[in-house]
């Protein structure tokens, strides 16, 4: 084998680690993002108000009054089960802002319930991926969108 087939595998095999690092951060970007909402849905279904707002960025007035009444109403006991998640911010190459529908429920212990989440993604593949929780809607309809 000749030196520069050496060098040519060698060059090959840096480029596919690289590539293959870029795409497991960008892939791995989804499961931030859904650990984030189910923290929060598990805040809210203890009615941790101030663990809630940890959570979320930016939160105003509105934003914090909606939080105490979703915490007084949705507080159960159990395992917080994440039923269906559609998310408008899935898959953005760079920064992002939109609504996440995510339906969930107590495990054995009532009907699901249905709230929208306000994600704001951040920076790039390249620079670092940051996810902040903006604000969570009062519970909607089971078949309304966000």
């Amino acid at each position: 084998m000749s030196r520069r087939t050496k060098l040519l595998i060698a060059l090959g095999a840096i480029a596919f680690l690289g590539v293959s690092f870029l795409l497991a951060r960008y892939l791995s970007t989804e499961n931030r993002e859904r650990d984030a909402v189910y923290a929060l849905l598990r805040d809210q279904a203890r009615g941790d108000v101030p663990g809630m707002l940890r959570r979320l960025h930016g939160c105003d007035a509105r934003c914090r009054a909606d939080v105490q009444a979703d915490a007084r109403r949705l507080a159960r006991p159990g395992e917080v089960k994440i039923l269906a998640y559609t998310s408008s911010t899935s898959y953005a190459l760079g920064s992002a802002t939109g609504p996440t529908r995510v339906a969930w429920t107590i495990v054995n212990r009532q009907l699901p319930v249905v709230q929208c989440v306000e994600v704001q993604r951040t920076g790039t593949v390249l620079t670092g991926r940051g996810i902040n929780l903006r604000r969570l809607s009062v519970p909607i309809d089971s078949q309304g969108s966000c």
